[in-house]
């Protein structure tokens, strides 16, 4: 979902389709020199392939000296946590969605899967900055959506950073992005994160406890970070990938993250 932009006296709203349906709705509310007060309310759907923006014209009456202009939409299915370039606001965005993973994970009910995208609209945004990597059985739409609704899939900050991330157990168990590795609660898991694209960077193993593991990558920009973990003590393991910190002991800007995989049967 696009960050919503504002046009002149809120009347026009941006609201980005994304790869689902959203709701936009738009009250105006305006009270005149005689203090009566009158709100109107405008509902709808943008389906997908409509134009990213929506005009909504409103007439102001004489007199009026305040307009109120708010707006909803439906949660999506695969919310996007970061937006464009790097910032504060998408590591608070992702903490968020984190919260929601544990919250999914130790309540054993559905969980969420995370996209990025760089919402680029005009020069000098940059697009593929970030950019959402799919594992999908072909490249049409349907199963384009169909690899992001499951969750396989990985963001990265662009064309240069690539991921490998899976899960393995015994007799030949494995799990990658979006799936579950069945195992037992104690039976070992090894857990492994391929990384290309980020020179002195740090590989972070992330779960429902915390991140309990990380892994310093070499200056070349390609490594491999292993964890071993059980299913009794990490309901999910995902991964990210950070630049070096530059104002420690702030982490450092978010390179590339994966969607979870999930341990246990």
């Amino acid at each position: 979902m696009g960050r919503p932009r504002r046009g002149a006296a809120g009347a026009e709203g941006t609201t980005d389709t994304g790869t689902g349906t959203d709701t936009d709705t738009d009250t105006g509310t305006g009270t005149g020199t005689g203090g009566r007060t009158s709100t109107r309310t405008v509902r709808g759907t943008l389906p997908p392939g409509a134009p990213d923006f929506v005009h909504l014209p409103v007439e102001v009456p004489s007199g009026v000296n305040e307009i109120h202009v708010a707006y909803t939409y439906e949660r999506p299915a695969v919310p996007e946590v970061w937006n464009g370039p790097y910032t504060p606001d998408d590591e608070v965005s992702l903490a968020e969605w984190d919260n929601l993973l544990v919250a999914a994970a130790r309540s054993g009910g559905r969980w969420t899967p995370a996209m990025g995208s760089s919402d680029a609209h005009r020069d000098p945004d940059a697009i593929g900055t970030p950019q959402t990597v799919v594992l999908a059985d072909d490249l049409s739409r349907e199963a384009v959506l169909a690899g992001l609704r499951a969750g396989r899939s990985y963001v990265a900050e662009s064309a240069r950073v690539s991921l490998s991330f899976a899960a393995t157990g015994g007799r030949g168990a494995h799990a990658g992005i979006g799936e579950r590795l069945r195992v037992s609660r104690d039976a070992p898991v090894t857990v492994r994160l391929d990384v290309t694209g980020v020179p002195g960077g740090t590989a972070h193993f992330v779960t429902d406890q915390g991140t309990p593991h990380t892994v310093a990558l070499p200056d070349t920009g390609t490594g491999t970070a292993e964890w071993h973990t059980t299913a009794s003590y990490a309901t999910y393991v995902r991964a990210e990938v950070r630049h070096t910190p530059t104002a420690p002991p702030l982490p450092g800007a978010l390179a590339a993250f994966t969607n979870p995989v999930f341990l246990g049967e």
